[in-house]
């Protein structure tokens, strides 16, 4: 159950990190609230997965997760240009979770 909730905490970390930017320094309401939500959200499930895994897997993992799916985000929106070397760097950084799950 606690990577399951590692998996859900990191999800949020990329919609907090995405609401952040699009708040404009918390100048626009609904990226604001977004925001306020979904970083307690993230960061209570990221204490929740801590009770079951080591501090330094889920934390790694954490941040991958929400930095991956940031950029990937980006890319499909526009907000950041797609190349070859991103995707790759991606996969390599995608394939470096799943091998901390595996060697928890």
């Amino acid at each position: 159950m606690s990577w399951i909730i590692l998996i859900v905490s990191g999800v949020l970390e990329a919609v907090w990190a995405t609401a952040l930017g699009k708040s404009e320094g918390f100048t626009k309401l609904w990226p604001s609230v977004i925001f306020g939500i979904s970083i307690v959200l993230s960061m209570g499930g990221l204490a929740l997965a801590m009770r079951g895994i080591s501090t330094a897997t889920a934390y790694a993992i954490w941040v991958g997760i929400g930095a991956s799916l940031t950029v990937i985000y980006a890319m499909v929106t526009g907000d950041t240009s797609v190349s070859w070397i991103k995707i790759a760097l991606l996969m390599g950084l995608v394939g470096c979770i799943v091998g901390l799950k595996f060697v928890d």
